[in-house]
């Protein structure tokens, strides 16, 4: 029984911790743009290792030179 006097304050601290992690959250925006971060992991981005894409030697565009 005297397990619960160090049970309880435990279990109210823990909760505690656990709201002031939510509000931090809250407050650092980690909620502000739900959908915009589910549709950006579907977003290709340029490999900036393939041939033609990307700026090349002395801007050009990376393609083959002209003569």
């Amino acid at each position: 029984m005297n397990i619960l006097l160090l049970l309880a304050p435990f279990s109210v601290l823990l909760g505690l911790l656990a709201v002031g992690a939510f509000v931090w959250t809250l407050r650092a925006g980690q909620y502000d743009d739900i959908e915009g971060s589910a549709a950006r992991i579907l977003i290709d981005d340029p490999d900036p290792d393939s041939p033609g894409e990307g700026p090349g030697p002395a801007g050009t565009s990376g393609g083959p030179p002209s003569a």
